[in-house]
């Protein structure tokens, strides 16, 4: 019999770009959400949660080597892992 184990403990700051130095990939093979004031948001790339901002793309725009645009939105972020 296999046990479950358990998640590792969310970080204050995580990115999902693997070239980032706040990638965390253990984190990523659970399902975790964001709550950026009080709404769950589905396409956060990057966060902090002791400095309250996150980062999601501009719409469709892309910078100079083709990744999405970031702006920086601030307030209140809480980072979770959804029930399976």
């Amino acid at each position: 019999m296999t046990q479950p184990h358990d998640p590792p403990a969310l970080p204050d700051r995580l990115s999902v770009d693997p070239r980032s130095p706040h990638h965390v990939a253990e984190v990523f093979q659970h399902d975790i959400g964001i709550r950026f004031n009080g709404k769950e948001r589905f396409d956060v790339d990057e966060y902090c949660v002791s400095e309250g901002w996150v980062k999601v793309p501009a719409g469709k725009t892309l910078d100079r080597k083709g990744r999405p645009l970031l702006i920086t939105l601030k307030g209140t972020v809480e980072a979770f892992y959804k029930p399976a």
